[in-house]
């Protein structure tokens, strides 16, 4: 019988030498176990050769690996943690030396300013604009949730066919059409532009918790939609129906979409007064005009005990957006401040044109959600409101007012906006806002 190593040689040597000799016997076949472990340790001696390779392709060149990593072994898990020491011992901060200067020198406050600041906007102290820090605090205090309000005698009352007038319902459905999509125009606004171009920490600081709040709001009309089985769509999709809704809309956007571009960079005269027709049109105007019509309808059908969960809604809402206009007009008188060349007397008219513009869409979107006297007003009233309303914008602008002789016909609004106290008319009780786990609704 041959042996392993007769069996492995050349077929020419094994082969017999004459004809003549004795037949040999055929050799023996391997048995499974014998060909299974030849078989692995072959496949053993292929592994440990491709784990090689890739090792040694991986110390070579680790940033040209084209595709994801694959479980391996220990020693190419060791190569990953050289590539990646030998990364951070190489590691060039030149390329983000603008944003993160190593050795640089502390920030000082008289380094700081509203726009075209050049100093690190990561250090939030010292503060230079104590303002806007306390508008920040006031704002994490005045925190609350939608779900928190009470909807269910307003559900009621919506499912009666008694319970409202057509025209309630009408102002009603044209109130939470409008505000359900202005509030997100704000929020892009202030996300996607305003936060870029403003250069200082605590208003940027300010300008995130506002961004929340108009997420909250929405939420707050969503809420209201969905509580009362309205047509979602319908509601959300008015201010592309409605002429007196969109007409609103439009001009927020068109006067607001100039420093959206990414391009978009303040610094020259030119750019720096676009981005106070930014300011002007998103906190004077749709902040500080366009909301108080459906405001002061929503809160007079509240006083009257009618949709008090929707009007306790937009109670806070109010009170919120009270302190965006005011910080925004905080924020454009900074820059005016700062910058006086910006407020010539020609950009100061186009300043008064858009206040008058927009107070001229208020008193359209009034007529046609009040063609008829209700919850004790009516579009002349309003329109005198928006008015008035109009005068105090011009005047926080340092503006001639316009509308000579307006009077506030709703004198309850103004104590209704106070910022640390607001009088529940609902119960007749006066309640302080702190957080949402503080607020009570019993």
């Amino acid at each position: 019988m041959l042996s392993w190593d007769e069996y492995d040689e050349p077929a020419e040597m094994s082969a017999p030498k004459t004809a003549a000799a004795a037949p040999q016997q055929a050799p023996a076949e391997p048995t499974p176990a014998v060909v299974a472990e030849q078989a692995l340790n072959q496949l053993n001696k292929e592994i440990q050769t491709e784990i090689q390779q890739e090792a040694q392709a991986e110390v070579a060149a680790p940033a040209a690996k084209a595709e994801p990593a694959k479980p391996a072994a220990s020693n190419k898990e060791l190569s990953k943690v050289e590539a990646a020491k030998e990364a951070i011992n190489n590691i060039d901060v030149a390329p983000g030396l603008e944003e993160l200067e190593m050795g640089a020198r502390r920030v000082e406050v008289d380094e700081k300013a509203m726009i075209n600041c050049r100093a690190d906007l990561n250090q939030l102290v010292p503060m230079k604009y104590d303002w806007a820090w306390q508008k920040y605090l006031d704002g994490c205090a005045n925190h609350w949730m939608p779900q928190e309000v009470n909807m269910t005698a307003d559900i009621s009352l919506w499912k009666s066919k008694d319970g409202l007038s057509d025209d309630e319902r009408r102002i009603i459905m044209r109130s939470l059409g409008y505000f359900s999509t202005a509030d997100s125009l704000v929020a892009n606004n202030l996300v996607l532009a305003l936060y870029r171009v403003i250069t200082n920490p605590e208003c940027r600081q300010y300008i995130l918790r506002q961004a929340f709040e108009e997420a909250i709001h929405t939420h707050a009309y969503q809420y209201c939609i969905e509580s009362l089985g309205m047509d979602e769509g319908e509601v959300f999709n008015m201010y592309r129906e409605v002429p007196s809704v969109a007409n609103k809309a439009a001009w927020s956007i068109s006067h607001t979409a100039g420093i959206s571009s990414p391009t978009f960079q303040t610094g020259t005269p030119e750019t720096d007064q676009e981005l106070l027709r930014n300011l002007i049109g998103f906190y004077a105007v749709t902040e500080g005009i366009f909301f108080y019509c459906g405001f002061t309808q929503i809160l007079s059908m509240g006083r009257r005990n009618k949709m008090t969960g929707v009007a306790e809604q937009f109670q806070y809402i109010l009170r919120d957006e009270s302190m965006h206009l005011n910080f925004g007009i905080d924020v454009i008188n900074q820059i005016k401040l700062e910058n006086p060349h910006l407020w010539s007397a020609e950009f100061q008219e186009e300043a008064t044109q858009m206040i008058l513009e927009g107070t001229e869409l208020e008193i359209a979107y009034a007529r046609d959600t009040m063609p008829r006297g209700v919850l004790g007003m009516n579009a002349a009233m309003m329109e005198e409101y928006l008015q008035f309303i109009a005068n105090r914008r011009l005047a926080q602008l340092g503006l001639k007012e316009q509308y000579a002789g307006a009077k506030n016909p709703f004198p309850w609004m103004s104590e209704i906006m106070d910022l640390r106290k607001e009088k529940n008319f609902f119960e007749t009780r006066v309640i302080e806002y702190q957080t949402g786990g503080a607020l009570t609704w019993d």
